[in-house]
């Protein structure tokens, strides 16, 4: 029999057989991907989640972490951007794995696999990342609309709270124009870069040895502290949820044929699109040590000073006001993606819905409210340490998310024909055990200086 012509079976998996609404499904296989085109036309069908994960690792927490590790580390914490890139771009991969092989997000797999109080314990987790993510949009947002128009930052935290209406706005005209919409926002952030870079004439060779992984990051705490913000702040454990469900609104093939090609595509697109992020991570680490490094001002670590410094040091009128601009790009593109993110994973692991007004309202509270006390009680100097601490918080919780993953995406029972041969698993699991052993260590010498 010609084989063309053989109907391939759809994947059979061993998930626990109940009623399980599709997730994300207003945009649920909303996108076409036309049956019978070339390569590009493919990959343009299937190019734009990529882009959606990728902002949440270029968001106003990154700036944060960057900014401090190369205002006060030089160009040494690259290494830490590399790593933590090549690591969220295969962790990536395995959340296309499982959203295209078996038709569920990840907290949706967690709901399947696991007992109610252990869903219920991950549930809360993936809460509190949301919230901390939430959180470095709030301040980040409102930190560019104090620089841009001098909107006390009080009154610029509050003023996030509108953006809700624009993400319904873009969800009820379609999920391509949510995906246009952040694509336009990344390369406004990367335009605003690439000339900050192009002023700062940063030493490639320094660049060059920064990207050399060092032990000195290990044994100095205060590096190691930045950099597992660093850590926290690229691979965000709820970005790997809301991967597993937008590779989901692609309309391909429900066969084992259609599902290879769907993986082959999405890799592409989200490796494509983290590489981006790479650049833009790499960008604002390099600017903060080009500029401030070696210029005596390595104590520069709040954004507000880096913005009010950049003119000066870069000897033009407009360092400063591209620096503040591509940050609102940055923290309005994080919006977009936390408010699907706290959608699916609300859904995923409790299968209730709300109103998607109300539920990113309840998230956008949970982010305005220590934001507002913290810069009242303290002053907006404390607005960038608040941000650090975030992306920390980040990281603590990620192992949480990629155990799973792994245990998932590594079992041929529920993968099928999809699961992970033997050296991603090697990957996978060494990854993820080295992200659990850093922040182990990290609890250590934290409560090791509070003991002293």
């Amino acid at each position: 029999m010609d084989p063309v012509t053989t109907p391939e079976k759809p994947v059979q998996t061993s998930w626990r057989r109940e009623r399980v609404a599709l997730s994300l499904p207003e945009s649920h296989r909303s996108v076409a991907v036309p049956s019978g085109a070339g390569f590009w036309r493919k990959l343009l069908a299937f190019s734009g989640p990529g882009f959606m994960v990728a902002v949440g690792y270029m968001d106003p927490g990154n700036w944060a972490t960057d900014l401090a590790g190369g205002a006060q580390f030089g160009y040494t914490l690259l290494s830490v951007i590399l790593i933590s890139n090549l690591m969220a771009i295969l962790l990536q991969h395995l959340c296309v794995k499982l959203g295209i092989a078996t038709g569920r997000d990840l907290a949706q797999a967690c709901r399947d696999h696991y007992p109610a109080p252990v869903v219920w314990f991950q549930w809360i987790l993936c809460e509190l990342a949301i919230a901390a993510c939430d959180l470095a949009e709030v301040i980040g947002s409102a930190i560019a609309l104090q620089l841009l128009f001098g909107i006390p930052l009080v009154w610029g935290c509050i003023i996030t709270a509108v953006d809700v209406m624009i993400v319904l706005l873009l969800q009820n005209r379609g999920f391509r124009w949510l995906e246009a919409v952040v694509i336009t926002l990344m390369l406004t952030i990367g335009g605003c870069f690439a000339v900050e870079l192009f002023l700062a004439k940063p030493a490639l060779g320094g660049m060059l040895v920064g990207f050399v992984p060092t032990t000195e990051i290990i044994r100095n705490p205060a590096m190691l502290y930045v950099a597992i913000g660093i850590l926290g702040a690229t691979v965000m454990p709820h970005n790997l949820y809301l991967h597993s469900s937008i590779v989901q609104t692609r309309k391909y093939e429900q066969t084992a044929g259609g599902k290879r090609e769907a993986i082959k595509f999405a890799t592409i697109d989200s490796t494509f699109a983290l590489m981006f992020a790479l650049f833009i991570n790499g960008a604002i680490l390099v600017l903060a040590a080009a500029a401030f490094h070696g210029s005596g001002h390595a104590d520069v670590a709040a954004i507000q000073d880096a913005y009010h410094l950049l003119d000066g040091v870069l000897g033009v009128t407009f360092a400063g006001i591209l620096f503040a601009v591509a940050l609102l790009a940055s923290g309005q593109n994080s919006t977009l993606t936390g408010t699907l993110a706290g959608q699916i994973v609300m859904e995923g692991f409790l299968n209730i819905r709300l109103r998607p007004w109300l539920r990113r309202l309840i998230t956008r509270a949970i982010a305005i409210v220590p934001a507002v006390v913290v810069i009242g009680l303290y002053g907006e100097a404390k607005s960038t340490q608040l941000l650090v601490a975030s992306q920390v918080c980040l990281s603590m919780q990620l192992g949480f998310a990629c155990w799973p993953l792994m245990r998932f995406t590594g079992d041929k029972a529920k993968m099928g024909e999809f699961v992970n041969p033997w050296w991603i698993k090697w990957l996978g699991w060494t990854i993820t055990l080295v992200i659990i052993a850093l922040n182990v260590k990290l609890l250590l010498d934290i409560a090791g200086l509070t003991g002293n």
